[in-house]
């Protein structure tokens, strides 16, 4: 069935996803020029891509050969549009294979970095770099003979047909990768190919977003009474706040507290909504009920779908009781959504379960609204700033849905939750004393926050021995949460923060430092 359309009107490209590793880096490049795009997979229907009204497509890398049984074809209805088509890397050699040109296997894979020289200065997509250029080669195909019409653009010492084009027909091919930053000057590559092979203007903008998406959830919602789980995170805020803006009072706001939460955010999140931006907010206390449901439960998996469910029931029964709601208005963002395998990608690995995403139950009464579904983080936190959100709530630490509870590695108790919960203040205060709790810059940090772990220890203190809870830290910096380094905090910091988790949390006698990026990773522990 084709999912409704995320846009109303304004410029779009559609990414088909043949199967790379990169191709969440692709669709975050073309929305950083200022241009809508949505991600594919390579055998979605055609009315479901066409429906976006795409002014041209990229395609996407694979691990596959395109001379291989079974291997992804190109989609009939691409070269059909007659609209400006980019391939990257498999999506080069597919243009290529279906146009009459040659693929084979290269004598020599290139893996890493390689040096690009332009054999064409009017080429459009390869305008305005300067040269000679570093490029990011992941293949052992290549390209051994141009289909006709091609000419060759740019080569390297082992791939002579590097970059090709029929500018003609606006269609182009990169071997390398200019959507990873090992590619310096590929930015700038997605931008020529989106404003002089497209001729696109660049909307796509927080302001753009806000009138589009307040006049369809208008549209979607019509009379109907919304129900809106408020966290109090960046994600659900924004949400929040859209849709108020849409609906006004047919939005009522249900925060509950679960007992997940880190310390003094109930407080926080009722002084916000409530009090400063005028929501009817509604504060329901369920902890014993979510602790009940969990005790005994040590599975990540089984933890999310049952805070999942919890969390849906608890709203159905305030729906019944406030009188009868059609819709439950949700945060998920698009790596939620991919990350849960939620794009419709045939065989994609379901990597984690959002509560929001794909932890609700399938006999639930109510419609969704998710208008941030397909918004990157910093795309939300700029749609948040030009609602007029404070920057206490934009710049909020990300906080996954289920809360402390997925941070709790092992069995969640109120003991083990108030444990985790001082310890997470601890580092967070550090943070924010070194001025290291949000990214800026390159430094600082994306997202910060305490595990605790299904472990213990032995120990001394005041010379005698401990057999208690280890802590680790995590720290990462990333621009689009998709990929993310570990931060590079200073020693003296990681000291201090672990002395005093030490010192001021019962329980703990020992503090670790997680140094895992992701990949292979991920963010969240679990």
């Amino acid at each position: 069935m084709p999912r409704k359309r995320s846009k109303l009107d304004h410029e779009a490209i559609a990414i088909l996803d043949f199967g790379s590793q990169y191709s969440q880096l692709i669709a975050r490049r073309v929305r950083e020029a200022s241009v809508y795009c949505e991600l594919f997979h390579c055998d979605a229907p055609s009315e479901m891509v066409l429906a976006l009204e795409p002014n041209g497509f990229i395609l996407s890398g694979s691990p596959s050969s395109v001379y291989e049984s079974g291997a992804p074809r190109l989609p009939g209805y691409v070269l059909e549009s007659g609209l400006p088509v980019l391939g990257l890397c498999y999506g080069m050699q597919l243009l290529a294979h279906n146009l009459g040109g040659r693929v084979a296997a290269a004598q020599h894979r290139e893996y890493g970095p390689a040096e690009l020289r332009v054999s064409d200065p009017d080429s459009l997509l390869l305008s305005g770099l300067q040269t000679p250029i570093s490029v990011w080669m992941s293949h052992g195909d290549r390209i051994e003979s141009l289909p006709p019409g091609f000419e060759a653009q740019a080569q390297t010492s082992n791939s002579p047909i590097a970059a090709m084009a029929d500018a003609g027909r606006g269609l182009y091919g990169l071997q390398f990768h200019p959507e990873v930053t090992h590619t310096p000057q590929g930015a700038k590559v997605i931008r020529n190919f989106l404003y002089q092979v497209c001729d696109l203007q660049g909307t796509w903008t927080a302001k753009h977003f806000v009138e589009e998406a307040v006049a369809a959830i208008r549209q979607q919602v019509g009379k109907g009474q919304v129900l809106c789980g408020l966290s109090g995170g960046v994600d659900s805020a924004v949400a929040a706040t859209l849709v108020h803006r849409a609906v006004g009072d047919q939005l009522t706001c249900v925060f509950v507290d679960h007992g997940m939460l880190r310390l003094g955010e109930p407080e926080q999140v009722i002084q916000t909504f409530e009090q400063e931006q005028g929501m009817r907010l509604l504060a329901v206390h369920a902890v014993e009920e979510y602790l009940e449901a969990l005790a005994g439960i040590t599975d990540p998996e089984e933890k999310r779908r049952i805070i999942g469910e919890r969390f849906v029931r608890v709203f159905e029964n305030e729906s019944r009781r406030l009188g009868q709601f059609d819709y439950l208005a949700q945060g998920p963002i698009y790596p939620d959504v991919i990350e849960s395998a939620g794009t419709g990608r045939p065989g994609a690995h379901r990597i984690k379960t959002h509560h929001n995403v794909g932890g609700l139950p399938a006999d639930m009464q109510m419609e969704l609204v998710e208008p941030l579904r397909f918004l990157f983080k910093d795309e939300v936190r700029a749609v948040g700033t030009e609602l007029g959100l404070p920057d206490s709530i934009i710049q909020r630490q990300p906080f996954p849905g289920p809360g402390l509870g997925v941070r709790i590695l092992g069995e969640v108790t109120w003991d083990r939750l108030e444990t985790l919960r001082a310890a997470d203040a601890v580092f967070t205060e550090e943070l924010a004393e070194a001025s290291l709790l949000q990214q800026r810059g390159g430094q600082g940090t994306a997202q910060a926050f305490a595990v605790l772990l299904p472990v213990r220890s032995v120990g001394v203190m005041g010379d005698g021995r401990t057999y208690a809870n280890v802590v680790a830290l995590r720290a990462v910096t990333t621009n689009d949460f998709m990929t993310a380094d570990w931060a590079r905090l200073p020693y003296d910091l990681l000291s201090r923060a672990s002395n005093r988790i030490v010192n001021e949390v019962p329980g703990v006698n020992r503090v670790v430092y997680d140094i895992s990026s992701k990949p292979p990773a991920t963010i969240e522990w679990e």
